[in-house]
């Protein structure tokens, strides 16, 4: 399966990675995304030199460290219910695969489920793509209003026609803790961490034989390299256009609000109301937010606390009465990196340059994504293609092809 005009190949090149300063695989951008690249790199293939590159050396701004970290299976595509089956097997499996002298991650991975609400015409489409979800072995389990009422009685249902829960196999997690600890191990691994800002490429060639030879610094630093990777986020958009290339992702940002509520909400799943808000429990408390309006790109990282008052409050205490007590406690805001082609993650290589690949355009579905993604890119780098997990329908080349990959269930 052909990755987009991968090359790969390029295990044990024999680049020196004493310095950082040439490497086999070059990497922009340290969040979970290239966090997760470097790791499967540096684990399927030890002898590579692999060095990341990172300008927010705190990861201050990062939405790695912003992000409200949970995971489904209820997509409308394949190949999102595929990496999202993958990510759960690997926060499962995280303790082990993430290890580094004896200190093991904690996750703290809880699947309530999510919760799905859909009024009578959205029921049709709900229906629809659970079928998709259980041909594809996500157990998704489709609830009347009937049982609605009974399971979650703090729930108003007068107004749905239907429910979707995933109890088992989706849920929350710790995300900057995976992160961390993604980060770690690829770092334990001989991954090279670099602090700086990349301000250009060194790009050679023409059509099909169009290459990168090297990143550039904005302290002067050139560091050559055999494959690059763009794994900058919400900040990808400027990076690849360094290189010459247009990518719709765009920095949108969320606000995510923490409320306190005085009665309980037993067995509290996360919650998507066909209003297109969501919630669920953080503790003791809760978070939630919505899709702001309008959406602009680049707002500064500062939460829209009057979003709540103008939006939330009352669609919250429509769906759940309790919620007309809520107290807000606080706020914070992170980027969705959103690809506005098709919001779907943008994988593999670019047409553009054989040895240049993408991780990113997750759309707010990049800390559940990041296993599978990192992996996928990869195997790109080492073998040319997809191996583990057919990837092709995200592969980046679609861009160039004019085609979208149709996902009914985006949230915010």
């Amino acid at each position: 399966m052909s990755a987009g005009g991968g090359s790969g190949g390029s295990g044990g090149s024999g680049r020196d990675p004493a310095d950082g300063r040439s490497v086999d695989v070059a990497i922009v951008g340290a969040g979970i995304a290239g966090a997760s690249v470097a790791y499967w790199l540096t684990r399927l293939d030890p002898t590579l030199s692999v060095a990341i590159v990172e300008r927010d050396a705190g990861f201050a701004q990062a939405s790695s460290q912003r992000s409200a970290s949970s995971i489904r299976q209820q997509f409308s595509s394949p190949a999102n219910i595929r990496m999202s089956q993958f990510g759960l097997a690997f926060l499962r499996d995280a303790a082990e695969r993430l290890e580094v002298d004896g200190d093991r991650p904690e996750l703290g991975l809880q699947t309530p489920g999510y919760l799905y609400l859909a009024t009578p015409p959205q029921a049709a489409a709900l229906r629809a793509q659970n079928a998709v979800q259980r041909a594809h072995g996500a157990p998704i389990e489709l609830l009347a209003p009937e049982a609605m009422a009974t399971r979650f009685p703090w729930l108003a249902t007068a107004d749905l026609e239907l429910g979707a829960l995933g109890e088992g196999v989706e849920g929350w997690f710790d995300g900057p803790a995976l992160h961390a600890a993604v980060l770690r191990r690829a770092r334990a691994q001989g991954a090279r961490l670099v602090r700086g800002e990349v301000s250009g490429f060194e790009l050679a060639g023409d059509g099909d034989t169009r290459r990168v030879n090297a990143l550039r610094l904005s302290d002067g630093t050139r560091i050559a390299c055999g494959h690059a990777v763009i794994a900058a986020g919400a900040w990808s958009r400027p990076v690849a256009a360094q290189a010459g290339i247009a990518l719709p992702v765009h920095a949108r940002r969320r606000t995510v609000f923490v409320f306190s509520c005085p009665e309980p909400l037993p067995a509290c799943p996360l919650v998507i109301d066909p209003t297109g808000f969501w919630f669920r429990p953080e503790g003791r408390a809760f978070i939630g937010g919505t899709t702001p309006e309008p959406d602009e790109d680049d707002l500064p990282l500062e939460p829209n606390l009057g979003e709540f008052d103008e939006t939330l409050w009352a669609a919250f205490a429509h769906r759940v009465p309790a919620f007309e007590a809520l107290r807000i406690e606080r706020a914070w805001a992170g980027y969705y990196e959103m690809n506005l082609w098709d919001h779907n993650a943008l994988l593999g290589a670019h047409p553009a340059a054989a040895n240049l690949l993408f991780a990113t355009g997750f759309s707010g579905h990049g800390m559940q994504q990041a296993p599978a993604a990192g992996l996928g890119v990869a195997e790109c780098v080492l073998h040319g293609g997809w191996r583990t997990l057919d990837l092709s329908d995200l592969s980046v080349a679609r861009l160039a092809e004019g085609r979208r990959v149709l996902e009914a269930n985006v949230i915010g």
